[in-house]
């Protein structure tokens, strides 16, 4: 087994940083997204109590909301941890591929896509 020259270390560290960026900003869009989702739920609620109608639940678009927020709030350290695994197994050239957190994201990104249609089945049967 070769050894990596130095350039070849510095190039996978890049790409490791780049990586960790973009899990970055992926945790940051969840936190984002699941904020909206809660929000628009208050929102329609305040708006259709203004308008002297009452609504069934309502309050469901917040733990769905919260939901995503945890999920991308776990992402980030998730994504530290991973990174500086990389890192490690990059200087001591064993790297092994992360197929138990790949398929852990997986399926929580999978899981709460069902929960995120599921819920949008409900509301647009509930308020309307």
């Amino acid at each position: 087994m070769a050894l990596l020259s130095r350039a070849d270390k510095i190039r996978d560290h890049l790409a490791n940083e780049r990586t960790f960026l973009a899990w970055i900003r992926t945790s940051i869009s969840i936190i984002v997204f699941g904020f909206v989702v809660a929000k628009f739920g208050i929102t329609i609620r305040e708006f259709f109590f203004f308008q002297n109608h009452l609504i069934n639940g309502g309050g469901s678009s917040v733990s769905v909301g919260v939901g995503f927020m945890v999920m991308g709030i776990l992402l980030a350290p998730l994504s530290l941890i991973r990174y500086q695994m990389t890192m490690r197994q990059i200087e001591s050239e064993q790297f092994r591929p992360a197929s138990g957190i790949a398929l852990f994201l997986g399926t929580m990104t999978a899981v709460f896509g069902v929960i995120l249609t599921l819920y949008l089945i409900y509301t647009s049967q509930t308020i309307f």
